[in-house]
This record gives structure tokens, C-alpha cells and sequence, in this order.
């Protein structure tokens, strides 16, 4: 199994959007606390969409949501009442901008947004337009896997010569390869199926301190 830098940002992404709903930040390792206003920094490989902008750090919150998912105007529609457009969907929490995301994970802007058309797609993330809109999980990060990340940005967790395992055919005295790449597949699955996203939350808050740096 190979974890790409794609499915390795998607999964950081998602944790500091899961930690916005417990009253988290969305730091990281040793970087900066979630700041108040956009301008990630640029650049990378990804799929970004042009509909699908949230929090692109320009002035005056110049905000576009996908054209199918227009709430309308900053209003949060899975809040009770529809007002304010803070709050998430069905996972709570905060809305956090995309801008917001890059900047306190380290992630290129423009890689970072075509992850998250991806877990909107896949149905992991609200999107909320407006200048105060921005992502949320659909649920709770409970019922969230580490699993499910992977698989919406990556697709199957093995593959063979770029198949999935199970479609991965021998012949020969290689037949029994097959019965191998799913074993680990069905190994992989196991450990990131069972792991939530609220399971790594909590190990991060009970994670021993850092040492100290001896003095010189």
C-alpha cells in the first residue's frame, strides 16, 4: 500500500475540519493556529475547480460555491433555523474555509481544493457559500474512517500494476499472487477501517509532550 501526498493531505484536511467541531484548532504539527482570513500558499499539481472555491484568500471574501450546492448567501442550511452559516452539517462543527486549511496544514491552495471536491463528492463534506461559508463534515467524525479518506481520493487501498486487487488476474505458476494482494488488502482494510477520525483526535490530544531541547 502507498500513501500518496494526495491521500496523506485528504486525511489531514479532514482531521482539522473534525477538530473544528470539537473546539479544536486546526494546527499542525509546527505550524500555525487556524487563522482568521484566507491566503493559503499556491501552487502544486492538484485538481482544483473552478466552481468550487471556497476561502481563496482573496479580499473582501470573494467566496464561490459549486453551482449544485448553492445554500445562498453565507446561510448554513443544515443549522437549525438555516441562520448564521458557521456552523456545519450533519458532522457540527465549524465551517472552515479551504484557505484556512492550506495555510495551517501546510498544503499547496490550489492541491487542497480538488482534494476536497473529491470528499464532497464522495460525501465526507458539506460546502457552504458566502463569505462565511466554507466545509463541514456530514457526520460525526466517529462514523468517519480513515478508510473512507482513502478510498474517496485514492480508490481501492491495493492495487496491482494499477488494478484493484481483487481484479488483478495470473495464470501459471503465478496464480496463487492473487490470493496474496488480497490477504494484504484485506489486512489494510482492517486496521484504517476500524480507525476513526474522532480514534486519531483523541490520540493526538493524549500524545505524550515533546522533549525539550537540551540547553546548550
Amino acid at each position: 500500500m502507498y500513501i500518496s501526498a494526495r491521500s496523506d493531505y485528504a486525511l489531514r484536511a479532514m482531521l482539522a475540519v473534525a477538530a473544528s467541531g470539537d473546539g479544536e484548532t486546526t494546527n499542525s504539527t509546527d505550524g500555525p493556529g487556524r487563522p482568521e482570513g484566507g491566503g493559503g500558499p499556491e501552487g502544486g499539481s492538484g485538481r482544483p475547480d473552478s466552481g468550487d472555491r471556497f476561502g481563496d484568500g482573496r479580499p473582501g471574501g470573494g467566496d464561490r460555491a459549486d453551482s449544485g450546492d448553492r445554500s445562498g448567501g453565507g446561510r448554513d442550511r443544515g443549522s437549525p433555523g438555516g441562520g448564521g452559516g458557521s456552523r456545519g452539517g450533519g458532522g457540527g462543527g465549524e465551517l472552515v474555509k479551504a484557505a484556512c486549511l492550506a495555510q495551517a496544514q501546510g498544503i499547496p491552495l490550489s492541491f487542497l481544493q480538488g482534494i476536497l471536491l473529491d470528499l464532497r463528492r464522495a460525501g465526507l463534506l458539506h460546502s457552504h457559500r458566502g463569505t462565511e461559508g466554507g466545509y463541514a463534515l456530514t457526520r460525526p467524525a466517529s462514523q468517519i474512517s480513515v478508510g473512507d479518506v482513502l478510498r474517496a481520493v485514492g480508490g481501492s487501498l491495493t492495487t496491482v500494476r494499477g488494478l484493484p486487487a481483487e481484479d488483478a488476474g495470473y495464470h501459471g505458476v503465478a496464480t496463487g499472487l492473487r490470493d496474496v494482494w488480497l490477504a494484504v488488502d484485506g489486512a489494510i482494510a482492517v486496521v484504517v477501517d476500524q480507525t476513526t477520525l474522532t480514534d486519531l483526535l483523541v490520540r493526538q490530544e493524549h500524545a505524550p509532550a515533546p522533549l525539550p531541547t537540551p540547553s546548550r
